[in-house]
């Protein structure tokens, strides 16, 4: 049997990959863990945690996965996907998927569109059916300084460690994402040495890639990554509207 651990994103929580954590579910057989990183989830408190804390409960449920499974596979979303690599470089996973990983952040030109979506919206009385508005306004204010000190540390702490993964990785990125800049992918692509990779691009998606309009696309492809059992030469994807 399998054991997949899923980690989540910076001031998220485990409902940002709750689609693809039950596309899973339905299809295999796998146990799968998706903890909950200290001072995340619906309703956050991150006043008093480290971004140790954060690796460190991470890091327990995969060690606690490898004490059963021999084959180990690892997927991380944002800031998740930091730290899946530096677990990825520290022990021995079978497969690595990185989902708009956060090894640079924000992207100032599609955070300057997106704010112009929130706006004609808010003109138009469309506010309450924007998710990217909703999701924002939810965090705000709740969200102290020291955490976002902390997010700037993992990043600083893990980057180091793309240099020593070994495993199969598929990163994919959305072209839309104004957290992480889609380039942050080619930066990812070109640090990770291993001989196995795979690059997708989501033109439509943004950040959140897992609760976006192509999701079901993506949960087909980590899948088909993740179970496929033969060797894969690398290969950089952008899929558009009409393949979509």
């Amino acid at each position: 049997m399998i054991g997949c651990l899923i980690i989540h994103g910076f001031t998220g929580g485990p409902y940002e990959l709750e689609p693809l954590t039950n596309y899973l579910k339905e299809n295999t057989n796998w146990d799968i863990l998706v903890p909950t990183l200290p001072g995340h989830g619906k309703q956050l408190a991150l006043e008093n945690v480290t971004h140790k804390n954060w690796i460190n409960t991470a890091e327990k449920s995969l060690l606690q996965l490898k004490e059963k499974y021999e084959e180990i596979y690892v997927i991380g979303f944002s800031m998740g996907g930091m730290i899946a690599a530096y677990l990825a470089a520290k022990y021995k996973v079978d497969k690595l998927v990185l989902l708009a990983t956060a090894r640079k952040y924000l992207s100032v030109k599609q955070m300057g569109v997106d704010l112009g979506d929130v706006i004609k919206d808010s003109f138009q009385g469309n506010l309450s059916q924007n998710k990217l508005y909703l999701n924002y306004k939810r965090k705000l204010g709740t969200v102290p300084l020291k955490a976002n000190i902390e997010f700037l540390k993992l990043v600083r702490f893990t980057r180091k460690y793309l240099k020593n993964i070994k495993s199969p990785v598929l990163i994919a990125q959305g072209q839309m994402d104004s957290m992480v800049p889609y380039k942050t992918a080619y930066y990812l692509d070109k640090e990770i040495p291993s001989s196995k990779k795979e690059v997708v691009f989501f033109e439509r998606s943004r950040h959140l890639i897992c609760l976006g309009d192509d999701k079901d696309t993506l949960n087909r492809m980590v899948y088909q990554f993740l179970d496929k059992k033969k060797e894969d030469k690398k290969e950089t994807v952008s899929l558009t509207d009409s393949t979509i």
